[in-house]
C-alpha cells in the first residue's frame, strides 16, 4: 500500500487537468504517490493529452459519462493509497498543501475527511465549510428571499461565516473539490453515492462519514487554489429552466432530501 493516491475526474477539461497534474509534480509528495486521473468520456483530446505528456501517470477511460460520483469510485477502486486525495481539475495545489494534509491525517485518526483552504486566483478566500442543507437553505439561495435580512442571515450561517476559516475546525461538510480521504473510513461508508450524477455527491458523502464515526475537518494550513465556476447559482425561474446545471443541482437537492427525510443531521453545529 502506498502512502496517497491522488484521483481527478477529468471530463473536457484537459488543459484544467494538465495544470493540475503539473502543480502536483512540481510539489513535494509522499514518496510513492500515484495519480490517476479518471476520464469520463470526454469528447476532447484530454485523454491523449494527458498520456503523452505525463507518462507517470494513471488514466482511467470511461466509455460513458455515469456522473461524477461514478468516476470517483472508478479512481477508489484502482487506487492503493493509505489515504485517496480528490481534486477537481480546477484546483492548482499550492506548494507544501498536499503534505500538510498527509500529516494532518496521520496525526489525527479519528478524522475520515479533511479539506484544505481554498484560494480563488486573486488569493481571495473562498468558502469551503458548510452546515448541512435545509428546504430553507434551498429557497432562500434560489428566489428573491436570499436577499432580504433573514435570507442573507440564512447564506451567512451555510457558509459558516460565523467563525474566521483560520482555524482547525470539525464541519458539517466540505466542498468536494478537495477531499483527502482515509481508505480505511471509505471500507467502511462505501464510497460515493451514484445516484447523484452532479451534485451534492459531497454534501451526503460527508453526512455519511459522520453517521459512521469519522470526523469531517477542515484544514486552512493547507491551500490550494481553486478557479471556481458557480454555474449553478441562478436564482431565477428563468434560469433554472435554461440551465442545466441549475436543473441538475435541484434535482439533486430533491434527491438528497428524500434520501434523508426524517432523519436526525449528524456531526457539529
Amino acid at each position: 500500500m502506498s502512502k496517497l493516491s491522488i484521483i481527478i475526474v477529468n471530463y473536457n477539461t484537459g488543459a484544467l487537468t494538465h495544470s493540475c497534474v503539473e502543480s502536483l509534480l512540481a510539489d513535494k509528495l509522499p514518496a510513492g504517490t500515484e495519480i490517476i486521473v479518471v476520464d469520463n468520456a470526454s469528447s476532447d483530446e484530454s485523454v491523449s493529452f494527458l498520456r503523452s505528456d505525463f507518462p507517470e501517470i494513471r488514466v482511467i477511460v470511461n466509455h460513458k459519462n455515469k456522473g461524477l460520483a461514478y468516476g470517483v469510485n472508478r479512481g477508489i477502486a484502482a487506487a492503493n493509497g493509505k489515504y485517496y486525495l480528490f481534486l477537481n481539475p480546477d484546483i492548482i495545489a499550492l506548494p507544501g498543501g498536499v503534505g500538510t494534509l498527509v500529516d494532518f491525517m496521520d496525526r489525527n485518526q479519528k478524522v475520515g475527511v479533511a479539506g484544505g483552504k481554498l484560494l480563488s486566483p486573486n488569493g481571495k478566500l473562498q468558502y469551503s465549510t458548510f452546515r448541512f442543507y435545509t428546504p430553507r437553505t434551498i429557497l432562500s439561495r434560489r428566489t428573491w428571499l436570499g436577499q432580504t435580512k433573514r435570507g442573507q442571515e440564512i447564506e451567512d450561517t451555510f457558509l459558516m461565516k460565523d467563525f474566521d476559516h483560520e482555524s482547525v475546525r470539525d464541519v458539517q461538510w466540505l466542498m468536494g473539490s478537495c477531499l483527502m480521504v482515509r481508505a480505511e473510513a471509505v471500507r467502511a461508508v462505501g464510497g460515493m453515492d451514484e445516484r447523484f450524477f452532479l451534485y451534492f455527491e459531497d454534501v451526503d458523502w460527508c453526512r455519511r462519514f459522520w453517521e459512521t464515526g469519522w470526523r469531517v475537518t477542515y484544514v486552512p494550513q493547507a491551500n490550494f487554489s481553486h478557479f471556481h465556476q458557480q454555474s449553478s447559482r441562478q436564482n431565477s425561474l428563468f434560469g433554472i429552466i435554461i440551465n442545466w446545471s441549475t436543473r441538475e443541482h435541484i434535482w439533486s437537492a430533491i434527491k438528497y432530501f428524500w434520501k434523508y427525510r426524517g432523519k436526525e443531521i449528524p456531526g457539529v453545529d
